[in-house]
């Protein structure tokens, strides 16, 4: 049984022409998750392999209720709000809790779930290479279903259809993937995509600018940029990485997240901007770029900023040397 599996990764897309040829299934706003079933044991690892088993005790149950069965299953770990829908910004406040006694009582107010999507091990024999119809198959077959976690049917085909449904119901959009496709850990290779209702990316967070009136004493603007090659890309090309500033992101904040986001940042400070090039920013103050953060936009402008960013949340499970323009 494999001890660690990177998830396969979508790349960002429009809808395929040849939609036909693709699985679509919803994108589900919340964090990436394996699961390592042992038969009475279960390990969580994020997509950074991170071990977060300890932070999501209601999904332990899954273990009992398949009996002596090994499996490795990838997914995604959400927490659906009041109207249903899966909100990422509801989930951060599980994502980053370590005590017992802080866990059990998010629990209560912010429940979540497993959305099984693919299956990559089962009782001794790997899938990976299996197409992705017979590994939806053998997963569909086994009825993954419980209080606390679910198999959503994919569609095949039928691409715009799924995309416009998800718009209707306020979700992130779709993931394509084909047909034929095996699946590879840790890799973008194009064989899934990723269709996004609004324009999403993964940003690192070079520094902030002082907020002013009723944010004054706290942070204003978040100052936030990408890498401008993978650290693969940089090593063969025998130059470092370098950070390219994209913008400011000042809104879609709730006051809880100032404050954790001042908390977080403030041991972070340096003198010198981490960007390549320094900001056109008066008043910044730069930190160490080491966290992540999900930012929302309309349009990348043609000066390769963000136009009308909006914060969505930190993402703990992407390492900041990742994150390239999508």
């Amino acid at each position: 049984m494999p001890v660690a599996v990177l998830p396969m990764l979508a790349k960002p897309s429009q809808m395929p022409e040849d939609h036909d040829s693709y699985g679509f299934e919803i994108k589900w706003d919340g964090i990436r998750a394996i699961f390592y079933l042992d038969q009475k044991r279960l390990r969580i690892t994020s997509r950074s392999l991170r071990d977060i088993t300890h932070q999501y005790p209601e999904l332990h149950s899954i273990c009992a209720a398949n009996g002596n069965m090994q499996m490795v299953l990838d997914g995604e770990i959400v927490s659906p709000g009041e109207d249903g829908r899966p909100s990422f910004s509801r989930l951060q406040h599980r994502m980053n809790l370590s005590s017992d006694k802080a866990i059990r009582q998010a629990m209560e107010a912010v429940p979540v779930i497993y959305i099984i999507f693919d299956i990559i091990y089962l009782n001794g024999r790997s899938l990976q290479d299996l197409p992705y119809t017979e590994r939806r198959g053998v997963l569909e077959g086994l009825r993954l279903s419980g209080p606390t976690w679910q198999t959503p049917d994919f569609t095949r085909g039928r691409g715009p259809e799924v995309l416009a449904a998800s718009r209707d119901l306020g979700l992130e959009g779709v993931v394509a993937k084909r047909l034929d496709s095996t699946y590879q850990p840790g890799k973008r290779t194009g064989a899934w995509l990723k269709i996004r209702n609004h324009n999403r990316q993964e940003l690192v967070i070079g520094g902030w600018v002082p907020g002013q009136g009723a944010r004054a004493g706290r942070i204003g603007a978040l100052l936030v940029g990408y890498y401008d090659a993978t650290p693969e890309q940089a090593a063969g090309r025998g130059e470092p990485q370098r950070l390219i500033y994209a913008g400011k992101v000042g809104t879609g904040f709730t006051e809880t997240e100032l404050i954790h986001l001042g908390e977080q940042l403030l041991p972070l400070r340096r003198e010198k901007s981490p960007f390549y090039q320094k900001p056109p920013v008066r008043g910044a103050v730069f930190v160490e770029p080491v966290l992540v953060a999900e930012v929302e936009f309309i349009e990348w402008t043609p000066h390769g900023t963000l136009r009308h960013p909006s914060f969505k949340g930190l993402r703990q499970d992407k390492h900041p040397e990742e994150v390239v323009r999508e």
